[in-house]
């Protein structure tokens, strides 16, 4: 589907937004490793998330929506059940990586399949830390899915120091450690998400080289009720479209701000970005509230490396807004993009090309230049959902508008986000 978008005067309102995509995989295989009843409320819809309960109820899981939550009923530890076909993660790097962590210390055999483009990614990543802890798995010769992981007897605790930062990395050793007698540790140097950490309650340490995360068998997660804060990722292209926008002012409500995902804000807000904090609370050990933004004029900074990973999913959208602020737009240490659901340094860069500014390509990112001269272009969204809706929001602040080829792919994470749209342009 191609999806035209035509200008707008401005933005106002208030959004209530999904459950956090990352927070809500997280709570969906909690829920499922527990003894009994759980209860999520505000879960998000989109079909990443879909993918992680679909696999859970191959695995012998009661998931029912309820009115205004979802319940699930979980087996309890080892109670999961070999699922009787290949469990699909479609195009969910999360559900992969993490779910892979949890089938390596079951007693039945396991094999995950995903999407032409899910199975392109690198699982690599995944497969080393969770061999070492004595886990059978095997991906295809290139490392990637279909990923086939056998029983063992047993899984051992390691000490493991992360070679780069992934929070699906962690996360998969975190839920292999939850099945070990032992204490198995994770220490990064650069911090990433951390949502894993703090619903199980996990304790760590501050080091001279970073941080170090604990797990046990101790750690198993119990029964619980979650309430999921909206997505702060997807929140991030509204913000932006309201910035960026003149004489207007939007509030998202109960918004994820947990530290090691605000990174965005602190961008924008060094950028110029008049962004506010209000109505903070805490749930499940995470912090959210509400975000105000308004209209700004931005100016482009140096964007430090350490807060790379802390913005990764959020750099199309800041993109976005770097092709309207004062000066040189630049992204480095980001090599992380090449391995999304597609190379988005190319694609971005792609796009960026197409509205006539001057784009340079590096390895680990990109920078780009001078003044937009194509006023009604076509972008391609190639498939990628944080593509598709950062070009989407850009071609409604050009005065010719634009429109963005394969748009339907932005169901992997917000199916309603052109209703969210128009309920707030003006």
């Amino acid at each position: 589907m191609t999806q035209e978008f035509n200008p707008i005067n401005k933005i106002e309102g208030t959004l209530e937004l999904p459950g956090d995509k990352s927070i809500s995989h997280r709570a969906v295989m909690f829920a499922s490793l527990a003894k009994g009843k759980s209860r999520i409320y505000n879960l998000s819809n989109g079909e990443d998330v879909n993918s992680t309960k679909k696999c859970f109820e191959s695995l012998g899981i009661k998931i029912k929506k309820k009115s205004n939550f979802t319940e699930i009923i979980g087996n309890g530890y080892m109670g999961l059940r070999k699922s009787s076909h290949d469990l699909d993660a479609g195009n969910s790097g999360t559900t992969t990586r993490l779910i892979s962590g949890i089938l390596v210390a079951q007693n039945f055999k396991s094999k995950i399949i995903g999407d032409e483009s899910l199975s392109k990614r690198p699982m690599k990543r995944i497969i080393e830390p969770l061999s070492l802890m004595g886990g059978k798995i095997q991906g295809s010769a290139n490392f990637t899915l279909p990923i086939e992981i056998f029983p063992v007897t047993e899984i051992r605790s390691i000490n493991y120091e992360m070679p780069v930062a992934s929070a699906q990395v962690k996360s998969a050793i975190i839920l292999a450690g939850l099945h070990c007698n032992g204490i198995t540790s994770i220490t990064e140097k650069i911090p990433s998400r951390d949502h894993t950490e703090r619903m199980l309650g996990l304790k760590s340490k501050i080091i001279s080289t970073g941080k170090t995360v604990f797990v046990s068998k101790e750690n198993y997660p119990e029964s619980n009720d979650y309430f999921i804060p909206s997505d702060i990722s997807t929140s991030a292209f509204f913000i932006v479209l309201t910035l960026l926008s003149k004489n207007s002012q939007l509030k998202v409500k109960n918004v994820s701000l947990n530290e090691t995902r605000t990174g965005i804000l602190k961008v924008l807000i060094a950028m110029g970005g008049k962004i506010e904090i209000d109505n903070i609370k805490q749930s499940s050990g995470e912090d959210y509230g509400d975000i105000i933004a308004s209209s700004s004029e931005l100016k482009n900074i140096v964007i430090d490396q350490k807060i790379i990973p802390n913005i990764i999913d959020e750099i199309p959208i800041l993109s976005i807004a770097g092709i309207f602020a004062d000066g040189k737009f630049e992204i480095k240490n980001a090599s992380e993009l090449r391995g999304k659901e597609t190379d988005r340094i190319k694609s971005i860069c792609h796009n960026l090309t197409n509205l006539g500014l001057f784009v340079e390509e590096y390895e680990d990112g990109f920078s780009c230049s001078g003044s937009i001269s194509n006023f009604y272009p076509a972008f391609e969204s190639f498939g990628d959902h944080r593509i598709a809706m950062a070009f989407g929001i850009l071609s409604l602040l050009l005065k010719g508008g634009g429109k963005v080829d394969n748009f339907n792919c932005v169901n992997i994470s917000n199916p309603n986000f052109l209703t969210q749209l128009k309920s707030i342009i003006n």
